[in-house]
C-alpha cells in the first residue's frame, strides 16, 4: 500500500514539491507553499477536528511509506523509487500536460538568465534564445525563437532546444557513463520519431561523434558527448548530452540535452559551449569552472 496521489516534498529537492500519482513520481513540480499560521487562541471545536483529521492523514501516509521496486530499463537493473512521507496538500491534481509546461523560470535578478529550480542552476539566455512557450516536450529550459514547418511536412519544429532534468532512472553516478548512455536516446527523440510516432525529419539515418570528454560545469566535473546526426530530410543537426552532479540536495546527476539544427538556419554550434560555460548554481553568478576548470572536451 502506498500514499494517495498528491503534492509531496521532492526527495531530491526538498525546497520543491513533486506530484506523486499513487504509484510513482511524475515530472510535475511546483514551489513549496508557505503554511498559513493558525488563528490565535484555542480555536473552535470544528477547527480542532479538522487539524486532528489532517494530522491523522500525515501519520497514515508516513506509516505506509516504502520503496516501490520497479523493473529497470535497458540497463537491466532495478529502480527503487521512495514513496512520499507526508500527506498531500489539499489542492487540485497536477496540471494536465500542456504545450506550455517547462522547468525553467525567469530570474528576478537577471532577465538574461533562466532558472532550473529543481536542480539549483541557472542558464544564460543568449541572443536568439527565449524562454519556452507552447512546447510539448518536458524539461525544456530554452528554445530558439519561433517555429517552422518540419522537413517531412508534418508538425512544427524549432531550430534549437535545451533541456535540463535530474537523472533518477538508475543508481549510476558517473557523468561519463550517463552521458554516453543518454546520447543515443537524445538523438532518437530529437530527430527520429516524436511522441506521436511521427518522423518529423523523415527518420534518423546516421550519426558521427564530433566531441566528447570531461568538462567543468557550475564548479563541478562533468562529461559531454556530442553527435552530428544526418536525417532523411532537412539538414540534420547536432545533439549533445551533458551530465554533472548537482550542487544541491543529494547531488543527483543533472542531465542537460542540447538539440541544434544544422545549416544556416540553426543556432551557432558554439552556443553549446557558451551555454555550458554560463551554467551557474542558483545565487552564485560568479562561479566559473571550479572543480576541473582546466578540463576540456576532446574533439
Amino acid at each position: 500500500m502506498t500514499p494517495p496521489p498528491g503534492w509531496y516534498p521532492d526527495p531530491h529537492a526538498p525546497h520543491l514539491q513533486r506530484w506523486w500519482d499513487g504509484t510513482a513520481w511524475t515530472a510535475h513540480h511546483r514551489a513549496t507553499e508557505a503554511t498559513a499560521a493558525p488563528p490565535p487562541g484555542g480555536g473552535t471545536g470544528r477547527t480542532k477536528a479538522v487539524a486532528l483529521t489532517a494530522a491523522g492523514a500525515v501519520l497514515v501516509a508516513a506509516i505506509v511509506t516504502g520503496a516501490v521496486a520497479l523493473g529497470g530499463g535497458d540497463g537491466g537493473g532495478t529502480e527503487t523509487r521512495t514513496a512520499p512521507t507526508s500527506a498531500p496538500e489539499s489542492t487540485p491534481g497536477p496540471p494536465e500536460p500542456t504545450p506550455e509546461a517547462s522547468t525553467s523560470q525567469p530570474s528576478a535578478d537577471d532577465p538574461a538568465v533562466v532558472e532550473d529550480q529543481l536542480n539549483g542552476i541557472t542558464f544564460p539566455l543568449r541572443d536568439g534564445w527565449v524562454r519556452p512557450q507552447h512546447v510539448a516536450q518536458d524539461d525544456v529550459v530554452m528554445t530558439t525563437d519561433g517555429t517552422y514547418d518540419c522537413p517531412a511536412g508534418v508538425g512544427l519544429c524549432r531550430h534549437g532546444m535545451v533541456f535540463s532534468r535530474t537523472v533518477t532512472e538508475n543508481d549510476e553516478k558517473s557523468p561519463e557513463a550517463l552521458a554516453k548512455a543518454d546520447i543515443s536516446e537524445a538523438a532518437d527523440e530529437a530527430y527520429d520519431r516524436d511522441r506521436l510516432d511521427r518522423e518529423l525529419y523523415g527518420g534518423l539515418e546516421s550519426h558521427q561523434v564530433v566531441k566528447s570528454g570531461p568538462v567543468a560545469v557550475a564548479g563541478r566535473a562533468g562529461y559531454l558527448v556530442r553527435w552530428r546526426v544526418k536525417t532523411a530530410k532537412g539538414p540534420g543537426g547536432y545533439v549533445q548530452s551533458l551530465v554533472f552532479p548537482s550542487s544541491v540536495g543529494t547531488e543527483s546527476p543533472v542531465l542537460v540535452r542540447y538539440v541544434f539544427d544544422a545549416g544556416e538556419d540553426g543556432p551557432p554550434l558554439a552556443d553549446m559551449d557558451r551555454i555550458t560555460k554560463g551554467i551557474r548554481p542558483v545565487g552564485d553568478a560568479d562561479t566559473g569552472g571550479g572543480v576541473g576548470s582546466s578540463i576540456g572536451p576532446t574533439d
